[in-house]
């Protein structure tokens, strides 16, 4: 007999699953704004009052050409409902609509397919807007900026660098290494080369203790995509906080570093949750689609989860995994069946490869805590690296889970993953 009946975001329709008896749970929802009633009305007042910029129709005013750089399939986005306000202001502004070109940010993504364009970007835009996916493997395509004063070369998609307005559209939620995403993010990693996100994924930056879910403060992550973004000339943004339904709770522009940070703090002052206390183990998910497509997306889920769970507790992540793994590089790394110790002292020395950061923030989880996966759309061979044991069904797992634990022990639910921020006060003065 099951103690309480709970759904967790996972894949398009989510998953029901019933919690063992026994255990004392405390479930972490997502804590959201209240959805803007009159989203339009908002947008359009944020683009004409910005913050700390003159309004988009008079910054554009003069400029010859355009880009906006906006998210990916694998995030949600609302570009089909911020791009038209932008795109029209920028025509009334006089930059005709040939010369505008709408960036896909992909980093080192997979590039959109032509229907997931129209989804990305709505149908009209799609149909009659230049809109182009980035490529970071095609160094020719970018535009060689200099490097940054701690070294990072930094080059960017000569589409977007070569234009005369830089913009980007994007939204703020907690990232699990650079505080928050939004604003500078769509410039690097969202439109750098892969010479640029290998130093930027780099120990150097992967396993500072400050690059973090919900925290730009003395994030050195953070301060180098505000240097880069400088360097690209960032010249405004429109961001959003998205409500628990992702619908717009607020809205954000202007000059990319005082907008952002304005953003910062509304969604942080939103979403934070603090525990008085770690917890013996965590369920969790990745929040659902898009955000669990792939296994690599879904190791999100894990770390923003690792900040409530005390060393040595166990976590147990489903995520439905459809497009398998993630990108080749990836793949690669978790067929070749080292230990989390062993991936980490490895890669400490040897060149940065493309992916590696996502499996060393894993392993850096994997290393304390103890992982349960239920995974089902990732393919069987791949399921022997995943420093923790995996799950033909979501039952199984949570006995497995339950099995592990004392009674009475304290278990987080956590049924959309990634955008719940929640952290322990003991857990934090201890890392």
């Amino acid at each position: 007999m099951a103690v309480m009946r709970i759904d967790l975001a996972f894949g398009k329709t989510g998953i029901t699953v019933d919690l063992p008896e026994g255990f004392r749970y405390r479930v972490l929802q997502a804590r959201t704004a209240t959805p803007i009633r009159d989203w339009q009305s908002a947008l359009e007042s944020a683009l004409d009052r910005p913050i700390g910029a003159p309004p988009l129709a008079e910054v554009a005013r003069g400029k010859r050409s355009a880009a906006i750089s906006v998210c990916d399939i694998t995030r949600p986005a609302p570009n089909r409902l911020t791009l038209p306000p932008v795109l029209r202001r920028l025509e009334q502004a006089g930059i005709p609509r040939e010369r505008i070109t709408i960036l896909i940010a992909t980093g080192l993504h997979r590039a959109a397919t032509e229907s997931e364009i129209h989804e990305i970007c709505g149908e009209e835009i799609a149909a009659v807007y230049r809109v182009v996916n980035h490529d970071a493997r095609n160094l020719s395509s970018h535009r060689h900026l200099g490097s940054t004063q701690s070294g990072t070369p930094v080059y960017i998609d000569e589409r977007f660098a070569g234009a005369d307005l830089h913009i980007t559209l994007g939204f703020i939620e907690p990232h699990l290494m650079l505080g928050y995403s939004g604003a500078r993010k769509l410039i690097a990693p969202g439109l750098a080369s892969q010479e640029t996100i290998k130093v930027l994924h780099s120990p150097k930056f992967m396993r500072d203790a400050r690059a973090v879910e919900g925290s730009i403060e003395d994030n050195p992550l953070h301060r180098e995509l505000l240097e880069i973004a400088r360097l690209a000339r960032h010249d405004f943004i429109l961001d959003v906080a998205l409500a628990r339904d992702r619908s717009i709770a607020a809205v954000f522009a202007g000059d990319p570093e005082l907008a952002h940070r304005s953003g910062v703090d509304f969604v942080s002052h939103v979403l934070i949750e603090m525990l008085d206390e770690p917890v013996d183990a965590a369920i969790t998910s990745s929040a659902g689609y898009p955000l669990d497509l792939t296994f690599y997306q879904c190791i999100k889920g894990v770390t923003a989860a690792s900040h409530v769970v005390k060393p040595g507790g166990s976590i147990l992540l489903a995520a439905a995994c459809t497009e398998g793994a993630g990108a080749a590089e990836f793949t690669g790394m978790l067929r070749e069946g080292t230990s989390d110790a062993e991936f980490l002292e490895r890669i400490k020395g040897d060149p940065v490869t493309i992916d590696q950061w996502q499996l060393e923030k894993l392993a850096m989880v994997t290393t304390r805590q103890r992982l349960l996966w239920y995974v089902p759309g990732l393919p069987a061979e791949y399921h022997a690296g995943l420093w923790g044991q995996s799950y033909a069904t979501v039952e199984s797992a949570l006995a497995a889970l339950a099995s592990t634990l004392p009674p009475g022990a304290n278990v987080a639910v956590i049924p959309e993953g990634p955008y719940v921020l929640a952290k322990a006060r003991v857990h934090e003065m201890a890392r």
